[in-house]
């Protein structure tokens, strides 16, 4: 059973699997939703929005199959699961309303190599990110997280029943019983504490008429995957906003990646590792674009389930990415899944994401509290939080920053970070690399 906690641990089959679904079903919602809210704004068909939510699921598979068994220098060999980036929504949603699903998806494929090649060659920037604005940014994205735990446990964002008794008591089910559980647990119980919980939750919910099974009589057994279901178009300036982007999804992989290793290994994050993160997180976007999908990147829920939990080991972790591309080839999977309760999920995340946060304080105390820490971890986490609870005050500048900054605060965050870093003042004592 302790190689469950092993990296390179060997675990039987029949073992691995629920640790797998657990880390799936922990993301299964959050992948799917950014591909279900574009097709609603920009009014695609039905069957065709069925057919990307199949890609999506089929390509976060691979995505987390290449982090966890990486392909040349692509994929960090970490227990990262990948998944479809809520980052990427508002600029996917402005550049698909004005210029079309192909401009969107050329602009994701060149944005992704643009990424992926920046992975490859970590000392070229690494230096730019030291441990101190590491951690900032690992704080700032389990901050981030919280109100999205939180509106997941009353319903989920803009539901008509949000806050209801019913989405209270089974929310409230579903985390008490993920807390009994890894408290009292022991063994299996308590690694797969976030899997029980969610499975009482889900019950409770069915027992209360919340499961809604409907979708399920129109949807086909087996299908395949659609290879570019929209003609790439490249336009400059679509790209140029992309790459942008992905830059700033390139700093929320480099802060899971530093959390995995802290919270879940105990160890801090290597440069090698941080680069190949990156390269596969591009990579893959670009591999994506191809498929339909907006671009891919780590998914900070399951960062905070292997640091709660401590299951790290790669081959549990790729059996649930196989379950996920079996989802998209099997699509009755994938919507049995999603009648999930965002109630239940929002019990099952608000540990996790909490977590997330006391990760980042572990890698605060390893950089030690100096004065000039301190300026910057305090500062950047004031701007960047403070300044994009209030977005109407990046109203002066021009779109592409507002799209980029406004409403992310991880992003500010990491710019002011690493502001802070090169200009502030470092006493020899204070000297220190990634």
């Amino acid at each position: 059973m302790s190689s469950i906690y092993e990296l390179d641990g060997r675990v039987p089959v029949a073992k691995a699997l629920p640790f797998g679904l657990q880390h799936i079903l922990a993301m299964f919602v959050a992948n799917i939703t950014p591909i279900i809210i574009l097709s609603n704004v920009i009014g695609l068909e039905k069957e065709l929005s069925a057919v990307l939510i199949q890609n999506c699921m089929v390509i976060a598979g691979i995505g987390t199959l290449i982090q966890l068994y990486p392909v040349w220098r692509i994929g960090s060999r970490l227990p990262i699961v990948m998944g479809i980036s809520f980052t990427f929504l508002s600029l996917a949603i402005i550049i698909a309303s004005s210029q079309g699903m192909g401009t969107l998806m050329g602009a994701v494929i060149v944005g992704g190599i643009v990424e992926g090649c920046l992975g490859l060659f970590p000392n070229k920037w690494t230096k730019l990110i030291p441990h101190v604005v590491a951690a900032t940014v690992v704080a700032a994205i389990g901050i981030s997280l919280l109100p999205i735990g939180t509106y997941s446990f009353g319903g989920g964002q803009g539901a008509a029943d949000f806050g209801s008794s019913a989405n209270w008591l089974v929310g409230s089910v579903t985390l008490l019983t993920c807390l009994l559980a890894f408290v009292f647990g022991k063994g299996v119980l308590r690694s797969l504490s976030i899997l029980f919980g969610l499975a009482v939750g889900y019950i409770v919910s069915l027992f209360m008429g919340m499961v809604d099974f409907h979708a399920i009589h129109d949807v086909p057994v087996v299908s395949l995957p659609r290879f570019m279901p929209f003609t790439p178009e490249f336009h400059l300036d679509a790209i140029l906003a992309m790459i942008c982007v992905f830059l700033v999804s390139a700093t929320e992989t480099i802060g899971d990646t530093s959390a995995i290793c802290s919270g879940a290994l105990g160890r801090s994050v290597k440069k090698k590792e941080m680069g190949a993160s990156v390269a596969c997180d591009g990579f893959v976007s670009s591999l994506a674009g191809l498929f339909g999908c907006t671009p891919i990147t780590s998914f900070s829920q399951n960062v905070g389930l292997a640091a709660l939990t401590k299951v790290v080991n790669r081959f549990s972790i790729a059996s649930g990415a196989l379950i996920l591309i079996l989802s998209g080839f099997v699509p009755v999977i994938g919507v049995i899944l999603s009648t999930i309760p965002q109630c239940v999920l929002g019990g099952c995340t608000i540990m996790m994401f909490g977590s997330i946060v006391f990760a980042s304080f572990g890698m605060m105390a390893r950089c030690g509290f100096s004065q000039r820490n301190m300026v910057i971890v305090s500062l950047s986490l004031a701007i960047g939080l403070g300044f994009t609870s209030v977005p109407q005050i990046f109203d002066i500048f021009p779109e592409i920053v507002r799209t980029v900054f406004a409403q992310n605060s991880v992003a500010l965050v990491f710019l002011v970070a690493v502001i802070l870093n090169l200009v502030l003042p470092k006493k020899k004592e204070e000297t220190e690399g990634v």
